[in-house]
């Protein structure tokens, strides 16, 4: 991929190459990001949204069981929680559960009963304070925040301190830059690069870089699953929400639907086939579950 805006990391992943101020950065994210309406979040969402919300977390749970040797609920810290969905879904499965986030307005309007579990401020400084305290926890929970944040190696790196014995670290980010993007965008298919969101993202991942990413920072890579590919719709001219942005909606019905069914089948070959997907390099979204590397 050429693309001015960007440079390639060592590691493999694409870095913005003029970074933000972090401080500008901070402001965006306390000040605007939830309060203004910027973000994607809204105020309700139909019930078949939320129960597609919980399928995808009992599956990334379910993996993560698999990889801890166990069913029995633990502690979890989801760092940048949002809304509180992966949260309360945990909560209900009788975990502990702690969050972390610039601000409360998410979960105040769709979790307001976890406000008490939820602690807000620079999201990173809240990581350096929990290092020097003795909590560590079974699962951290790091859903599409790593693409946020200027240095995402030294916060991998900081993270294998907050993790008990026998931990998971979940982390879920976009799948960006893929060939199937850049297919559609070399053809004409998609009039833009659609996946670069200057300031919102500053880093773009996939499956290979994933996996550098946990050797250089002390983690090991022991799956990765992809989530549906709602960008297979961009090749056709009738579901092409990037050209047509009026096509997003049907398209994101019509992922909520297929998944839904799919999620019928058992759990181990929906991960499987996922996971396969993840394998190929497709899927919106990729979930890597990192284990620490034990000397």
């Amino acid at each position: 991929m050429m693309d001015e805006r960007l440079v390639r990391h060592p590691l493999g992943f694409w870095r913005v190459k003029d970074i933000p101020d972090p401080e500008a950065l901070k402001d965006y994210y306390e000040k605007l990001y939830f309060q203004t309406g910027q973000s994607n979040y809204r105020e309700s969402y139909p019930p078949a949204e939320i129960e597609w919300f919980n399928i995808k977390t009992a599956r990334i749970a379910h993996a993560v069981a698999q990889q801890r040797q166990s069913q029995d609920p633990g502690t979890l810290l989801d760092i940048g929680c949002g809304e509180g969905f992966s949260m309360n879904w945990f909560h209900q499965a009788g975990w502990t559960v702690n969050g972390l986030d610039y601000s409360r307005a998410g979960m105040t309007n769709m979790h307001p009963h976890l406000l008490d579990r939820l602690e807000t401020g620079d999201v990173l400084q809240l990581i350096e304070q929990k290092m020097s305290g003795p909590q560590k926890y079974d699962v951290l929970w790091l859903t599409n925040v790593l693409e946020h944040v200027i240095d995402p190696i030294q916060l991998l790196t900081q993270l294998t301190r907050l993790l008990a014995p026998n931990g998971a670290l979940v982390i879920t980010v976009p799948n960006d830059a893929s060939a199937w993007q850049e297919h559609l965008f070399d053809q004409g298919t998609i009039d833009r690069r659609f996946w670069i969101a200057i300031p919102d993202h500053l880093s773009y991942f996939d499956a290979d870089s994933m996996k550098n990413l946990a050797q250089a920072t002390g983690w090991h890579c022991s799956q990765i699953l992809a989530d549906f590919p709602i960008d297979w719709f961009l090749g056709n001219t009738e579901s092409n929400y990037v050209n047509t942005p009026s096509k997003g909606q049907p398209a994101h019905q019509a992922r909520i639907l297929i998944d839904s069914i799919i999620a019928k089948m058992p759990i181990d070959k929906v991960n499987a086939f996922y996971g396969a997907m993840a394998s190929i390099g497709m899927g919106r979204q990729l979930t890597a579950i990192f284990t620490k590397v034990h000397p």
